[in-house]
């Protein structure tokens, strides 16, 4: 049995820190900020925050990650609509054509890009548990292999300690037959 750390991370720690960090992301904000947040909410450093979600949890949710970013553009697009409008005439016009570029949606829904993302991590997320599940079959495979080539080398080593004895016991026969004192 394994003691858990005093500092072990509980799931309810990892899922505070991931929805700070992408709160934190889609409103524009720096990841730092919310390694920060975090520390203060769990009594932990930034930089144990910071470690944390970059060696586990941010692998867990690139596609929200990817969503929360698509969402800060989209509402800097609108805070640069909104300026636009609120400024002169050229400034609208530039907004005009930069929309039009981007073809960016008049709506805050959510878009088809983010949803194909969104779909392709969940994708890749299933892809790693079929994988997951692939490697747990093979090391079950070898593990029943290891144990039959275990019993195996103990059935040859006891024939082995059988095969000695017996050359011993014949050893003591021949010399006690050939000499005739024994």
């Amino acid at each position: 049995m394994t003691a858990n750390r005093q500092d072990a991370w509980a799931q309810e720690d990892d899922l505070l820190l991931a929805e700070t960090v992408l709160r934190h992301i889609r409103e524009g904000s720096t990841q730092l900020a919310a390694f920060e947040e975090t520390a203060e909410k769990l009594s932990r450093t930034s930089a144990a925050c910071g470690f944390r979600w970059n060696s586990t949890i941010r692998k867990k949710y690139e596609a929200e990650v990817a969503l929360a970013k698509k969402k800060r553009a989209a509402k800097k697009r609108e805070q640069a609509k909104t300026k636009a409008k609120t400024g002169t005439t050229s400034d609208n016009a530039v907004m005009q054509r930069a929309t039009e570029e981007k073809a960016v949606p008049a709506s805050n829904n959510i878009e088809l890009a983010d949803v194909i993302a969104f779909l392709q991590g969940l994708k890749e997320q299933q892809h790693s548990q079929a994988e997951a599940k692939q490697l747990q079959e093979e090391n079950e495979r070898l593990k029943q292999e290891l144990e039959k080539i275990k019993k195996e080398k103990q059935v040859i080593a006891d024939d082995y300690r059988a095969l000695l004895e017996i050359m011993e016991r014949a050893r003591k026969w021949t010399n006690t037959d050939g000499e005739g004192n024994v």
